[in-house]
């Protein structure tokens, strides 16, 4: 199975971005990716309350880790301590995440239930058959032996809905922040866009260059007990929004993402949803995942290898 072309690799890393539609195979796929994530969230509330403090809806409401944190320590909302370590504890599991402003003070949808989910997440890959056989997929594999990966293994999964009117913004960020590595230079995100992104649904926008700037903002765990569960250590500089480059792609399309590059997405303002699937690997040879890292292997699910 063939990787990245010879062009393709010549491309520097952070320019690398995106890998023509067609590449996850067929419509078909597609359909059956959306096909699970779909009726899965029409089930409720029962489907999501795997240790889900009753009575109030569970997740954070949030895409990213840093706008839950900040969601988790506002007295003033419907997230508490309870949702925080329901989000902690999610990396060997399958958990929904709602959008912000979907509830009202009583914890009662004011959207359609369906329309309310932000992300399913972060263990797709080891518990779904479908993502799992997407997710070890021999393009895959492919695509991570033409760039070097000697021992990759997956660290997470997320199925990201993006929904019509109210999917959230993404703030500007570099994925190791949150999924750090010694040596840095060691994690790779893989985007698989399941319908067409644009500027007006949420597409991805990129700071060229700026992998090359290492990490000056990290998010860990706090100690057992603490009130919030995570804390940011250090600040992210001022990133000049002039510098961003939107990268639009068709349905199909893979966009592999540099853990040290700087990148965003929009508010979808639009009237179409922008559902992708993505997923982190990691080479494992010589290198060592933080343990102050959000995410943490556990017994019931190591970092399970990619190469099968």
């Amino acid at each position: 199975m063939t990787g990245l072309s010879p062009s393709q690799l010549q491309k520097p890393q952070n320019e690398r971005s995106g890998v023509p539609g067609g590449w996850i195979p067929g419509a078909g796929r597609i359909l059956v990716c959306r096909g699970v994530c779909g009726p899965a969230t029409e089930d409720w509330p029962d489907s999501s309350r795997d240790g889900c403090p009753s009575p109030l809806p569970c997740g954070i409401s949030s895409s990213h880790p840093q706008q839950g944190r900040r969601a988790a320590e506002n007295p003033g909302g419907h997230l508490g301590q309870d949702n925080t370590e329901y989000f902690l504890s999610s990396g060997d599991k399958i958990r929904f995440f709602f959008e912000k402003g979907v509830f009202d003070e009583k914890g009662n949808f004011l959207v359609p239930p369906e329309k309310s989910i932000n992300k399913i997440g972060h263990a797709l890959h080891a518990h779904d058959p479908v993502f799992k056989g997407a997710t070890h997929s021999s393009k895959v594999q492919a695509v991570a032996r033409s760039l070097g990966f000697h021992m990759p293994v997956v660290v997470q999964s997320m199925y990201i809905f993006k929904q019509p009117r109210i999917g959230g913004k993404v703030p500007a960020h570099q994925d190791a922040t949150f999924l750090y590595t010694e040596p840095l230079g060691r994690l790779l995100g893989l985007w698989i866009a399941l319908e067409d992104t644009t500027v007006e649904n949420g597409c991805l926008w990129f700071i060229p260059g700026s992998h090359t700037s290492g990490v000056s903002r990290r998010m860990v765990r706090t100690p057992a007990g603490s009130m919030t569960g995570i804390s940011i250590r250090g600040s992210d500089p001022a990133w000049d929004n002039s510098l961003y480059v939107p990268t639009e792609v068709g349905r199909g399309s893979l966009v592999l993402i540099h853990g040290e590059v700087v990148h965003k997405s929009e508010q979808n303002l639009s009237d179409h949803s922008r559902h992708v699937y993505t997923f982190h690997l990691m080479e494992a040879s010589g290198t060592v995942w933080s343990p102050e890292n959000w995410l943490q292997p556990t017994a019931e699910l190591p970092f399970p290898p990619l190469y099968t």
